[in-house]
């Protein structure tokens, strides 16, 4: 036998791997080409599930008027994918995968949601229905009456544009177009929104409403009106079951006689309790009065309002030709009381403006009812170049012309008039009383233990001597913010000293202070000294997310499928 060459028996091991490999490659292909077709049978098995008739009293073809139609006649049912049909005609297109419904037509998915109507047509291919006449959708929260619903079950979304009312057991809501979306349990609604609820009606053009919570979400120009009040926003926040809300974007809240404006507005409708943050402004709309901030809480119930942050009361007073306005300025600002009887407290740094009077105190109280406003704690008072102080000050208006009457300077009066030559009259006792006019101080009286220190000056403003000394009574009237008259009382004890007969360090009466520097000249001053203010985010609401118009995608199924069969009769009677 002849032997076999090395290079032979490489060879040929070659050629064996080769032909195992083929085979192996063989059955591959065979396995993918088996898997492919499998997969093709499957999709295909799915994608043609057919709409099933099952059941009618009757069943009939009429080839002629309707080619390859199935009519079913009397209780009908006809199941799809889960979905059971009832009515009491139908025409059945097995090639279409279409069935069309007539007469009591219901649709039931599942257990809970349940779809009737006089008309329906029902896309097999698609999962798509089209419901006509008397439609009304229902779950075990909600119903929706409509003219013409499109429903897609891959979706699972409802749609109509030809108003539509949805009722809960309390809420009753109407709108132009909507949306149901089955698996959140949520409706969209467009176009002349109107939510009615016993307690109140809420108009919007776009609202979200969540049957399960209760939630109702705003994100167009809304407004909720009832006894109570009117609300605004636009866009905003619900809870229709805890009767509380919030609300962002040029909102506003409107009592009888309180406008309330924010960044953000918070409402408790069961407490009758709001609150607001960033940029408020609560507006008496009766005592004509402001008062603004950048944290306040309102309690309605109560005629309360609470306001921090910069507070700032504002109110406007007639005159003759213009209108004049006062501005008390604190760090906690509380205005309670019924409308005509408004009494307002400021607490801490309390700082105050008027054109005409401006001043400072620990605390202040101004009641509205007595027209009497008292600072309280180390209180300081500026009008013109007159700076008064005491232990405490009242501050008396005429309630009919709403102007300044009078004051009362309790424990340690001082009183110092800073001249235009930088020389300081000076007058102190135990009290001091004031009259005013035209808001301007003209009298003033001090009594008990006074002393003073007067420059007497020439009509010419010459300095004729100072007079300096103590007695019981002082008075003055004033022009111009200016003394122009002083008159001394009983036991007087003084002696008018000329300028280089009294030395500088006794011109100045014992607790002689002038604070001028701090001197409120303008509305603005009354912030100065205030420290730097943050605001805190303003935490907005997520923009609603508006899906492309469903209708027309349907629309265009139904006019295809109308398109492949003309003569069936039904288009003409069925509006598009």
């Amino acid at each position: 036998m002849a032997s076999i060459s090395t290079t032979s028996r490489l060879d040929c091991r070659y050629l064996l791997n080769f032909a195992k490999n083929l085979r192996t490659l063989k059955l591959f292909i065979n396995l993918v080409t088996l898997l492919m077709l499998f997969l093709s049978v499957a999709s295909l098995a799915q994608q043609t599930k057919r709409i099933n008739v099952n059941n009618a009293d009757n069943f009939d073809k009429n080839e002629l008027e309707h080619p390859g139609v199935i009519i079913a006649i009397g209780n009908v049912q006809a199941t799809h994918e889960g979905v059971k049909l009832y009515c009491n005609q139908a025409y059945h297109y097995p090639k279409r995968n279409l069935i069309r419904a007539y007469g009591n037509v219901r649709l039931n998915q599942g257990d809970t949601l349940k779809l009737t109507s006089e008309y329906l047509e029902y896309y097999g291919d698609t999962k798509t229905a089209i419901a006509y006449q008397n439609v009304h959708l229902s779950d075990p929260k909600m119903s929706l009456t409509t003219d013409t619903l499109y429903f897609d079950r891959v979706r699972q979304q409802a749609y109509y544009n030809t108003y539509g009312t949805v009722r809960d057991s309390v809420n009753v809501l109407t709108s132009k177009r909507g949306t149901y979306f089955a698996n959140e349990q949520k409706y969209q609604f467009l176009t002349k929104v109107k939510l009615i609820n016993p307690d109140y009606v809420i108009d919007s053009q776009h609202l979200d409403f969540y049957t399960q919570s209760g939630h109702v979400y705003m994100y167009e120009p809304t407004t909720i009106t009832s006894d109570a009040n009117l609300i605004y926003c636009e866009r905003g926040f619900y809870d229709t079951k805890g009767n509380t809300s919030y609300f962002v974007k040029n909102s506003y809240i409107q009592y009888k006689n309180r406008l309330i404006e924010g960044d953000s507005l918070f409402y408790d409708r069961s407490r009758e309790f709001a609150s607001a943050t960033n940029h408020i402004k609560v507006t008496d709309t009766i005592n004509k009065s402001v008062v603004k901030g950048h944290y306040a809480e309102v309690y309605k119930l109560k005629d309360s309002v609470f306001i921090t942050k910069k507070a700032v009361a504002i109110t406007y007073e007639k005159n003759k030709e213009s209108i004049d306005s006062s501005y008390i300025h604190a760090d906690t600002l509380m205005v309670t009381g019924k409308e005509d009887e408004r009494i307002t407290r400021g607490f801490r740094n309390v700082r105050f403006y008027k054109s005409d009077l401006s001043g400072k105190s620990d605390s202040i109280h101004s009641n509205q009812k007595t027209g009497q406003t008292q600072l309280i704690r180390k209180p300081i008072i500026w009008s013109g170049m007159n700076q008064m102080t005491g232990d405490t000050i009242h501050l008396i208006s005429n309630l009919e012309t709403e102007k300044l009457d009078s004051l009362k300077v309790f424990n340690n009066a001082f009183m110092i008039e800073h001249d235009s030559i930088d020389n300081y009259n000076q007058v102190k006792g135990l009290h001091m009383y004031g009259l005013f006019r035209d808001n301007s101080l003209y009298f003033s009286e001090l009594v008990k233990n006074t002393e003073y220190v007067y420059f007497s000056r020439s009509e010419q403003g010459e300095l004729i001597g100072i007079d300096k000394g103590a007695c019981s009574k002082i008075s003055m009237y004033l022009s111009n913010n200016q003394i122009d008259e002083i008159t001394f009382f009983t036991d007087v004890d003084g002696i008018v000293y000329r300028d280089e007969d009294l030395p500088k360090n006794v011109r100045k009466l014992r607790g002689f202070n002038w604070r001028g520097e701090e001197m409120i000249k303008t509305k603005e001053d009354i912030f100065i000294g205030d420290p730097p203010l943050v605001l805190p985010k303003i935490k907005g609401l997520e923009a609603s997310k508006i899906e492309e118009d469903p209708i027309i995608e349907l629309k265009r199924i139904k006019k295809e499928a109308d398109e492949k069969e003309t003569g069936d009769g039904l288009k003409a009677n069925v509006s598009n």
